[in-house]
């Protein structure tokens, strides 16, 4: 980094209440596709009992509060003929997907899937199916899931990868992939790759003393390379990408591992969703000057939600054409799932206790529908102040 942009970043990274205002900051004007051209959702795909109120979801909500990008994270939640040994109980069918397709189509939705890869190979003490089918390809097989208490832990387990240099690893990831993405149509994928704390570990006999950042980097690469056969781009989180000391963002939004590097090894068409949920951190000029296709992700606090959309119009009203061209808009995500999600999305609108049980302890949380509706609110008002 030159000490020029290292001195860009440091002011861009000041909270938004010590920032300067100018004039026109919150006039965004109507987030049309020329102030805010994506307008994004990701969220977990649903279990076939819930694709019908899925569905009405995208039709009445997002539709007409001007979403245009939906990921669905679907991971194992997918029928897969190429190996059906990774298929969820009760799977979504091609046809499910297709519906999905159809519907999306109609409402000028881009539809881009999503599975966990690198990364997120298991959750507390579960692990997913990838690894369970081929525990050949764990990177850290001495570490045992069925152990996991909370975090941090002395195994520093928060979830799983598979290895990146396992030779077979591939050959079965990426026709899961391909079958996903002609199944959804998509000229997209999201590959995940976000919070990567077991990478170039010293037991995996193939990664043992290698750079992480270059690992990082030849893993995106490769996902990249093989989804541009098809003409498909590749879509990432972007905190692996973001050195987590210099910038103060610790090891969840940015990187301890110093996979960091990586940004400066991957190919710039990579499009990078840079998620930040406590503050509206202003990454994505970082990203965009790096040459990356960015947009700026929130979850589930309203004020920083608001304010990261209003950023990023900012930024496209003051910026060169080129850089204005890269900072693609605002993708608002959401962890729980979908079913449980949309009980109390739709409870909420009807002015009922939104309260669910849930399947995890942030189903029950009220602050992400809050959000959501208030982005809804963004993209719909005449301005966003």
């Amino acid at each position: 980094m030159t000490f020029l942009l290292a001195v860009l970043t440091a002011l861009l990274l000041l909270p938004a209440s010590g920032r300067a205002t100018a004039p026109d900051e919150t006039a965004a004007g109507n987030l049309s596709p020329a102030s805010l051209p994506v307008r994004g959702l990701a969220i977990e795909a649903p279990k076939p009992a819930g694709l019908d109120a899925f569905l009405h979801f995208i039709e009445d909500d997002l539709a007409p509060a001007g979403f245009n990008l939906l990921i669905l994270r679907v991971d194992w939640n997918y029928a897969y003929e190429c190996h059906p040994e990774l298929r969820d109980p009760d799977p979504l069918s091609r046809n499910d997907v297709k519906r999905i397709v159809a519907l999306c189509r109609r409402s000028g939705i881009r539809l881009v899937p999503q599975i966990n890869l690198l990364g997120h190979q298991s959750w507390a003490t579960q692990t997913h199916a990838l690894l369970r089918a081929y525990p050949q390809f764990d990177e850290t097989p001495s570490v045992k899931t069925e152990n996991y208490t909370s975090w941090p832990n002395a195994d520093g387990l928060y979830c799983k990868s598979y290895c990146p240099l396992h030779p077979e690893v591939h050959d079965v990831v990426f026709p899961l992939v391909d079958e996903l993405c002609d199944a959804f149509e998509a000229d997209a994928f999201h590959a995940g790759m976000d919070e990567v704390f077991y990478i170039g570990m010293d037991e995996c006999p193939r990664c043992h003393g290698r750079d992480k950042a270059e690992l990082f980097a030849g893993e995106v690469t490769c996902i990249h390379d093989h989804l541009a056969e098809k003409g498909r781009q590749l879509m990432i989180w972007g905190d692996r990408l973001l050195d987590g000391r210099t910038t103060g963002l610790g090891e969840w939004e940015a990187s301890y591992n110093d996979t960091w590097r990586a940004v400066d090894l991957i190919p710039k068409d990579v499009f990078i969703c840079d998620w930040h949920y406590e503050r509206a951190d202003l990454t994505g000029i970082y990203f965009a000057t790096k040459g990356f296709p960015v947009a700026e992700c929130g979850y589930r606090n309203p004020a920083v939600c608001r304010q990261q959309i209003r950023d990023m119009v900012r930024f496209r009203q003051q910026t060169t054409p080129e850089t204005a061209a890269l900072l693609q808009g605002y993708i608002h995500t959401i962890w729980s799932g979908a079913d449980s999600f949309l009980r109390r999305y739709n409870a909420m609108k009807a002015g009922q206790d939104p309260t669910d049980s849930g399947r995890r302890p942030y189903d029950a949380d009220r602050d992400d529908v809050r959000a959501l509706m208030e982005v809804m609110a963004a993209f719909t008002e005449r301005d966003t102040d």
